[in-house]
């Protein structure tokens, strides 16, 4: 591992954090776009919310494959950082894609192929931050990662809602428009991050791997893949809050006011993805990580129980960026620390992996849910699964504090401990 500064302390903000979080804002930026006018364009080509959580559920299914097998490869490379470069402009050709698509299954198609390069790249770039820094700062470097993620995700909704009105709701060239962020994420990759040659891990069985990684880290998986199977896709909210106000409003009124809250809710995410580092560098990160999971629970008690408004729809996109943030920034933070440097590639693609597919399940699911049998089903079936991962999560790392400690994780993969 790459030792940056003094006690890594310092200097911690060095190349190779900043050109991943440059990647990330304007990766972010391109497919948010995408994303926010996702659910219009669905429904002016006559898809339904079904659709939509099949498009999201099987592009994240299909990005799992792609996950496991770069975190498994990775770690058997000397230099990762071509790899990473590639996934960014795979995403970047999928999104744009969308511009080309005359029915759903097109959407679907290119979709999947921005998810499949998306999965390619996540487990290598995860794996370049945490070799850039030292194990006491693992939590503000995620956290910044997550922060620069999230500010593309502010950008891209805002761009969206311009790009509507600059293009007249020409939804081909608005799509088009989006290689420009989308190519310029791989150009960061490309000249800001400095890789060092690493020694290869020698070749091993997939299976062999697996079992090789530690307990502590295996039992965390559990409470995040539970969590995961009600981890719905957050453009969904963007569904939910055009249904509730398009009858008052109309359907061009509620489209706006829902980017609008989507930007709310990655403000929210940006500001509370350095607070959550921050936090994850000083505090029992199982704990830290199950109040996390605790508010998405409390984000879907809101949409079952509330009479939802513009107010309260905003409190829901408030509490989900809160949570979303406090997710990623301690899933990764804790992952790096709970597993060795040189096999951060596989720990990062079995985490991404199981992420993908409970993505896969809980967009299809809450997608099939909603249509159905109704919206309260929907996320009722989710604030189950929020709570069972919470309490799981926290028992699975309750007795594993002193080995999640900064600086103290294990030295890598060996007998269960």
């Amino acid at each position: 591992m790459a030792q940056v500064g003094n006690g890594g302390r310092s200097h911690w903000l060095n190349s190779t954090v900043l050109g991943i979080g440059v990647a990330s804002l304007f990766s972010d930026w391109s497919h948010e776009i995408a994303t926010t006018l996702l659910p219009a364009f669905i429904a002016s080509i006559g898809g339904a919310a079904a659709w939509l959580g099949a498009i999201e559920g099987i592009s994240d299914g299909l990005s799992s494959f792609a996950k496991m097998a770069s975190g498994y490869y990775t770690d058997r490379l000397r230099r990762r950082k071509p790899i990473a470069v590639l996934g960014y402009v795979i995403t970047a050709l999928g999104t744009a894609s969308f511009g080309l698509a005359t029915s759903t299954w097109h959407i679907l198609a290119g979709r999947a192929a921005a998810w499949l390069g998306r999965g390619v790249r996540t487990p290598v770039r995860k794996a370049l931050l945490a070799g850039a820094v030292t194990p006491d700062t693992y939590g503000r470097a995620f956290g910044f990662e997550r922060f620069m993620d999230t500010l593309g995700a502010i950008v891209g909704p805002l761009s969206a809602v311009a790009l509507l009105g600059a293009f007249h709701h020409h939804y081909p060239a608005i799509f088009a428009v989006t290689l420009v962020p989308g190519l310029a994420a791989a150009l960061a990759i490309a000249v800001l991050v400095r890789e060092r040659e690493r020694r290869p891990v020698p070749h091993v069985g997939f299976g062999e791997r697996l079992r090789a990684l530690p307990r502590p880290f295996r039992r965390f998986l559990l409470g995040v893949g539970l969590f995961g199977l009600g981890d719905f896709a957050h453009s969904l909210l963007i569904l939910l809050a055009m249904e509730v106000l398009t009858p008052a409003r109309g359907a061009a009124v509620a489209a706006s006011i829902a980017a609008g809250l989507y930007v709310l809710h990655n403000i929210v995410y940006a500001g509370c993805a350095l607070l959550a580092g921050w936090l994850a560098d000083r505090f029992d990160k199982g704990m830290v990580l199950a109040a996390g999971y605790g508010l998405a629970a409390l984000m879907a008690a809101m949409i079952i129980a509330l009479p939802l408004d513009v107010p309260l729809l905003a409190l829901v996109f408030a509490v989900g960026g809160m949570y979303v943030a406090v997710e990623e920034t301690l899933e990764d933070s804790f992952c790096a620390e709970l597993v060795g440097a040189d096999h951060h590639g596989m720990a990062f693609g079995v985490l991404a992996t199981v992420n993908g597919v409970g993505d896969f399940v809980s967009s299809l699911v809450v997608g099939l849910l909603w249509t159905a049998v109704g919206r309260p089903a929907a996320f009722a079936y989710c604030a189950v699964l929020f709570v069972a991962g919470a309490l799981l999560v926290r028992r699975a790392v309750a007795g594993d504090a002193a080995l999640s400690a900064p600086g103290r994780g294990p030295a890598g993969p060996g007998p269960d401990r």
